[in-house]
């Protein structure tokens, strides 16, 4: 992607179609394209989502919980064997288990500064590594994935995210479900994750005005 600086607080950046041609050029700002990398924040917010995805189910029993007898054994003296309280023990087997694990939520708090400092900065480095194309729109007229998967390599793009606007069009987003490492999300899912774990980011002007107008 070709950047032609404009006043200090913005930049632009051409704009293509799908096949690849130009459809002029949009105005990027710095304070959500144009900031440093921080990969301390990028860890941060990535842990924060990965955790939030953790289911937390699984579970085993204490002594409390396992099934048996609540009788004692054998008697406390006299035997010359160890003490024994109940066969349900964690020595025993079948036994309960001692500080196992339970279901939780493995979610933690991240303020909402960080976070969005966060997003602008996996933006920012998409710019920065020339791994951001912008594109007028995304939207197909049928959902073929031959078509969108043809149309993909004009552009170059074998692990990307395109993020559209406020909807996505459902043409392509029913071509691109059988696409390997193709994503399509709307805007308000932009997400750190997800814009990582891709090669390029392809936003539509739809989402760089949304984005830019969140994070602003």
């Amino acid at each position: 992607m070709t950047l032609v600086m404009g006043t200090p607080s913005k930049m632009k950046a051409n704009v293509v179609t799908l096949e690849n041609k130009a459809a002029g050029s949009i105005e990027l700002d710095d304070g959500v394209f144009g900031l440093p990398s921080r990969p301390d924040v990028l860890h941060q917010v990535v842990r924060w989502q990965l955790a939030k995805r953790q289911a937390g189910t699984h579970k085993t029993k204490g002594v409390s919980e396992v099934r048996g007898t609540t009788a004692k054994p054998f008697a406390q003296k006299g035997t010359g064997r160890a003490r024994r309280g109940t066969n349900r023990a964690p020595q025993m087997r079948g036994g309960g288990t001692v500080f196992g694990p339970v279901v939780r939520s493995h979610g933690h708090s991240l303020n909402k500064k960080v976070r969005a400092l966060g997003l602008k900065t996996a933006l920012s480095d998409k710019q920065r590594e020339g791994k951001l194309v912008i594109v007028d729109q995304a939207t197909m007229k049928d959902a073929k994935t031959g078509g969108l998967s043809a149309t993909l390599k004009k552009l170059g793009l074998t692990s990307a995210l395109v993020i559209d606007g406020t909807t996505t069009d459902n043409n392509f987003l029913r071509a691109a479900a059988n696409i390997a490492e193709i994503d399509l999300l709307p805007a308000q899912g932009a997400n750190v994750y997800d814009i990582m774990r891709r090669d390029t980011l392809v936003l539509t002007k739809a989402a760089v005005d949304q984005l830019q107008a969140r994070l602003s």
